[in-house]
């Protein structure tokens, strides 16, 4: 059986997709499709473009993904993240209180060592980017990595991501790479069907409106003309119906990574996965590096850096 054939077959979750307080109706839920990297990039990039995202199975080595994750938190344990004698690679949450100052400290030190850099640069996506960016692929500095544990509200809100990056080029791709599986359940990235010409009118109406901005304001994702964060909004099953579409989730697995274009509208669901699992993921953009790109990205990942 072909790896579409196998993501997509039918599957009926015994669990609803929650966000900030509200359940998204079955209805309104639909499946990402998977991609197998050997179909060639030309038939990737023609992917991209028509959806907005491609989903790729397996482009990276299972085996490091799952150890990279074993190194992160093993590194996060001292906080009181991760249950206490468990296995570092299943990235199991403790039951005890967490030290969530300490633990952000830590993680603004693991964004910037030397493991997370070969991480995000392996070769198998460094050479993957070159060839989907048609040149020599740039990796912005600015790389983010998040963590979730389960039975908390934690959900990133819809929005699209070039409202963060108006200071460089709109010719963006940003890698969405779950950090170990992580089935819907667990609450990774959901898309907004056919979304990507919702972000183009989006910003083509801020742009518009945005004539008594200074050039500063313009760029910024907090200015008077956008709602707070620069979201699109934290009603998710509200944009569903308004938009008449759905939200498309996946089973992602260690290994897969996800392009998405910067217009394409996503967000995140409420971790629920009944084995306590931490769900950790990084999201880092990628450009050619001959056009032009956001200063304000050449820096390392800071909480409250308002990007």
């Amino acid at each position: 059986m072909s790896i579409a054939a196998e993501v997509m077959q039918a599957r009926t979750p015994e669990f609803s997709l929650t966000a900030h307080g509200k359940t998204l109706a079955a209805e309104r839920i639909g499946w990402l499709t998977p991609t197998d990297p050997a179909i060639g990039v030309d038939a990737i990039r023609r992917r991209y473009q028509k959806d907005g995202y491609v989903w790729l199975k397996g482009l990276l080595p299972r085996a490091a993904v799952i150890d990279f994750r074993g190194w992160v938190f093993e590194r996060l344990a001292v906080t009181g993240l991760v249950e206490p004698g468990s296995d570092f690679s299943q990235g199991i949450a403790s039951a005890a209180s967490v030290d969530w100052s300490l633990a952000d400290r830590r993680l603004m030190s693991l964004v910037r060592s030397a493991a997370y850099e070969g991480f995000c640069a392996q070769p198998p996506l460094t050479r993957f980017m070159d060839d989907f960016l048609q040149g020599i692929s740039y990796l912005h500095k600015r790389k983010i990595m998040r963590f979730t544990k389960p039975g908390t509200p934690t959900a990133t809100p819809a929005h699209y991501d070039l409202v963060y990056l108006r200071g460089g080029t709109s010719r963006l791709a940003t890698a969405w790479i779950p950090i170990g599986d992580i089935p819907a359940e667990m609450g990774g990235l959901v898309y907004l069907e056919g979304s990507h010409a919702l972000g183009v009118k989006m910003e083509a109406k801020f742009q518009a409106a945005s004539g008594d901005l200074s050039a500063e304001e313009r760029i910024s994702a907090y200015n008077s003309h956008m709602t707070e964060g620069g979201w699109v909004s934290k009603d998710l099953p509200d944009m569903a119906e308004r938009f008449d579409t759905r939200w498309l989730a996946a089973d992602y697995e260690a290994g897969d990574v996800v392009l998405h274009s910067p217009y394409m509208i996503h967000a995140s669901t409420t971790n629920q996965d009944s084995s306590r699992r931490l769900r950790l993921s990084t999201d880092i953009r990628y450009q050619n590096v001959d056009d032009e790109i956001d200063a304000r990205w050449n820096n390392h990942w800071s909480l409250g850096d308002m990007l």
